[in-house]
C-alpha cells in the first residue's frame, strides 16, 4: 500500500495539482492504520471509511464525490495499476478536447499484457467480448480499473451497484466518447481477488439486461443555443 501511495506521490508531483482518494470498503486488515498513518505525513491524502461492506461501485462513487478535483483518475487498490499511467490517461483526455461540447469523455486503460491466470484473462475476454456485441461499448478491457473522467459527468451517470464495469457504455450512453489507452499490468502486490465466475456470471448477465434498458430509453438531444445580446 505504501509502495502505491509512493508511487501516486511520483507519477503525478509536477504534472498536475492532485489529492489521491482512498477508500477502505470496510476492510479487515490493516489498511485504515497504514492510511491514516500515511495521510499524517502526506497532505495530499484523503482517507474515507465506510461503516459496511458496500463493493467496488459504491467505494468508486464514494471516493469520486468526496474529490474535489474537475477530473478523476481511478485505479485498484491491489497495485497491478501503474499510477505512471495516469498522465497519459490526462494528456489524451485533454487532446480530446474534453467537456469543450458539454458531453463526458472516459478516458480507459487498455491491458494489453495481462498478468493474470490464465482463467482469469479467458473469462475476462469472453465478458469483454459479449458487452461489447450486445452494448456496443466500443471497449476492449472495460474491467481495467484505471480510468480517467470528468467527476461531474461520472456523478451524473445512472448510478447502480456494478456499475464500475459498465463505465464505458453507461458514458456513450450520455452521448459522451470513449477512448482506450495501452496501459501497464502488473501482479497483484498485495490482498487477492473477490471475483470469479460463480459470482460474476449471473450478476453481470443480470446487470448487462439492465443497462440494455437503459440505453434504449436514453435520448440525447442535439442542442442549439443561441445566445442574444443583452439589452444594456
Amino acid at each position: 500500500m505504501v509502495a502505491l501511495l509512493d508511487q501516486i506521490a511520483a507519477a503525478l508531483t509536477g504534472v498536475a495539482v492532485f489529492e489521491a482518494v482512498f477508500v477502505d470498503d470496510c476492510s479487515s486488515d490493516d489498511t485504515r492504520d497504514i492510511l491514516v498513518a500515511y495521510a499524517g505525513t502526506h497532505p495530499w491524502l484523503v482517507v474515507v471509511f465506510h461503516g459496511n461492506n458496500c463493493g467496488q461501485s459504491t467505494a468508486v462513487r464514494t471516493g469520486v464525490a468526496q474529490a474535489r478535483g474537475p477530473v478523476v483518475a481511478t485505479l485498484d487498490g491491489d497495485g497491478q495499476n501503474d499510477p505512471a499511467d495516469i498522465p497519459a490517461l490526462l494528456a489524451r483526455w485533454k487532446a480530446l478536447g474534453a467537456g469543450a461540447l458539454g458531453l463526458p469523455v472516459l478516458i480507459a486503460g487498455w491491458r494489453a499484457k495481462r498478468q493474470d491466470t490464465w482463467v482469469r484473462r479467458m473469462s475476462s475476454r469472453v465478458a469483454n467480448g459479449v458487452r461489447s456485441r450486445l452494448l456496443g461499448d466500443a471497449t476492449p478491457d472495460t474491467g481495467c480499473g484505471l480510468k480517467l473522467f470528468g467527476r461531474e459527468d461520472f456523478l451524473a451517470l445512472p448510478y447502480f451497484d456494478h456499475m464500475h464495469r459498465f463505465l464505458p457504455a453507461l458514458v456513450r450512453r450520455a452521448g459522451g466518447q470513449v477512448e482506450s489507452v495501452h496501459v501497464a499490468h502488473r501482479p497483484r502486490q498485495h490482498g487477492q481477488s473477490h471475483y470469479g465466475i460463480g459470482n460474476r456470471l449471473w450478476v453481470g448477465i443480470i446487470d448487462m439486461l439492465g443497462v440494455m434498458w437503459l440505453q434504449r430509453r436514453a435520448r440525447v438531444p442535439h442542442v442549439v443555443r443561441l445566445n442574444l445580446k443583452e439589452t444594456p
